[in-house]
Parts: C-alpha cells; structure tokens; sequence
C-alpha cells in the first residue's frame, strides 16, 4: 500500500489504556507492515499491535485523537501528534476506498453471476429440456403424438387422408418393399397444404397424394418416403414439435408422460410449409442402392431440368442395370394411384 510505505518511518508518542478501568501508560506508536505498532518506550518492547484496516477513530475531530483497535474493544490511544493523526487518518481514507473498491468488485461480480444465471436460464435449460424430453419418449408415445398432428391436420381442414381399401392394401406392401425403418407407417393425404413428403414422430411418414398421382412410377413415391427416413436418422422430429408446444407442454410430457391436442394445434401446417432440409446426397444414394430402387425418377420429381438433382441422376446406382425387382407390381401401383378414390 503506498500510503503505508510512506509512513513506514514515522513514530510519535501515546497514552495507552489496554482496558477499561486500566492504567493508563505511555507508549511509542509506529507503523509496522499491516498494523499499528505501540511499545514500550524505554525497551522497546512491543506491548500491542492493531490491525490498520480494524483502527477505529472515536472523536473525529477532536484533539487530542482518540482511537480504539475496533468497534467493540476498551482499548484506547491517545494522541496528539499532527503528523501522525494525519498518517493515520490518510491510511484509514486508502483502505476506506479499497473496501469500497472490493465491495464493488464483489458486486461486479455478483452480478455477473447473476447474469449468467439468467443467460443459462433463457439460453441453455430450454433447449437442454427440450433434448432430454426427446431422447426419453418412448416410442409407442412418440407414434401417438405423431398421430396426433395428423388427426390435427385432418381436423384443420387443410388435408384428408386417402383410405381406400385397395389402395391402402398397396401402401402396405410399399411400406414393406421399404423395409426401413422397422415400423414404418406412410400416411397419403390429399390437399395443398402437403406438398410432398414429411416425417413425424413415431416413423409417421405424410405423403402428399400428388407424389403419386402425378407420377408414372411408384419410384418417386419411393424416393420421398427414403429421404424421410433418412431425415429420421440426422433429425429428430419430435424436436419441432416440442419447441412449437412450448416448455409447458414439455414439461409436462416429461412429468407426465401425456400431451394435449391443444398444444399441437397448427404444428401440422407449419410443418408441411417449412423448407426442407438439404440432405447428404451420397448417404441418400446409399439408401436407394440398399432398396434396390432407381434414384433417377426422384431426382427428376424434384427438378424436371435435372439439373439441381444432376449427382442423383448421374449417380444412380441402376443407371446402367435394371433393380433386381420392382418397387411394385402393375396391380398394386395401379390400387396405389387410387389411394384417394373412394
């Protein structure tokens, strides 16, 4: 402390009192590294050392100075020496604002605490609730949420499900030709607001009844259903819909075990209208030469030009020899296209 060294050599004289009803003895006061040193002045023997940031002056103002070793203690010094009650006023006024200093810090830091504990709280326990719900559902509750926003979508209007019987008898053996994932269910709906193909929770794959109609192959159907799949593998898809429930809903999923239709609404038709995401073109490939299926006529589906979709035309693991067997036979597409007749 640089007040302190530049009284470091300064000493005076004092009347002592170590205790209340205590004789009262001259003493010799100096600074030491931390304290206020009072000896004897004929031996020199130390009687009392008083930590400085403990010294107490008790008549501020007053002359001769009195100072006490802390709030509580009988002790009292008594001076009069100029130099040294200006010393020891200057020393108190220092470490007066070091405390100051320190208390700011402490709450300087404090508060920062507290701000990251906010930040965690906003930022970071969402998302992390979010994540944990998703990786301990089940997947008999995951299959009922899915069916859930398709029983919203229905509900809402903006798309029916296709259900005649030849047709469905078709998509059967299409879901089974796939063969992945184990418990695939594609569900073919009518309507504008599904485009083309979305994944749900529970291995619920939405298939928009124009991935069929328009087409002359069942390859293209096919190809959506693979690509969702594949989605499955890198996606989670009951994360949107937990995110779009809300941290209640999910909480209470957690908890519970059980959601609301209520906290689903509209998530079907924000799902069908939201991008889909760009996948890995080699792994998609991957998954059409597993399945004994041509990549060519998706490719195609999703750019007439060919020319977005130039790696899964050129690519195409049967470009230069046919699949080892058909997608579907002639009767089954032929029920499959009529899906949405009754």
């Amino acid at each position: 402390m640089t007040a302190l060294r530049k009284y470091q050599r300064l000493e005076c004289f004092g009347v002592w009192r170590a205790e209340a009803e205590g004789q009262r003895r001259d003493v010799a006061v100096s600074f030491g590294e931390a304290s206020l040193i009072l000896s004897d002045p004929r031996s020199n023997v130390p009687l009392a050392h008083w930590s400085l940031p403990a010294v107490l002056r008790v008549n501020p103002g007053t002359t001769p100075a009195l100072y006490a070793p802390d709030g509580d203690s009988d002790e009292i010094l008594e001076l009069d020496d100029g130099d040294m009650i200006d010393a020891l006023d200057t020393v108190q006024r220092v470490l007066a604002r070091s405390r100051r200093g320190g208390a700011r810090m402490r709450l300087a830091v404090l508060g920062g605490s507290v701000i990251a504990l906010l930040a965690v709280s906003v930022f970071w326990l969402p998302d992390a609730l979010l994540h944990h719900t998703a990786s301990v559902v089940p997947l008999a509750k995951r299959a009922e949420i899915g069916a859930a926003i398709l029983a919203e979508l229905e509900a809402s209007g903006l798309a029916t499900p296709c259900r005649a019987p030849l047709g469905l008898r078709a998509l059967t053996r299409l879901q089974e030709r796939l063969a992945t994932p184990p418990g695939l269910r594609v569900a073919v709906m009518s309507g504008a607001a599904v485009p083309d193909a979305r994944l749900l929770p529970g291995r619920i794959v939405v298939l928009g009844d124009g991935m069929i109609a328009a087409h002359d192959t069942p390859e293209v159907a096919a190809g959506h259903i693979l690509a969702e799949t594949l989605r499955n593998t890198r996606d989670d898809p009951l994360l949107p819909a937990l995110r779009h429930a809300g941290l209640a809903a999910t909480f209470r999923l957690l908890t519970t075990g059980e959601m609301a239709a209520a906290d689903l609404r509209g998530y079907g038709a924000r799902l069908m209208a939201s991008p889909q995401a760009a996948l890995d073109e080699a792994a998609l490939l991957a998954r059409f030469a597993e399945t004994g299926i041509r990549s060519t006529p998706y490719a195609f589906a999703l750019d007439p030009s060919g020319e977005a979709t130039l790696g899964l035309i050129e690519a195409d693991p049967f470009r230069a020899s046919p699949p080892p067997r058909p997608v579907l036979g002639d009767g089954d597409w032929i029920s499959l296209q009529g899906i949405c007749t009754d």
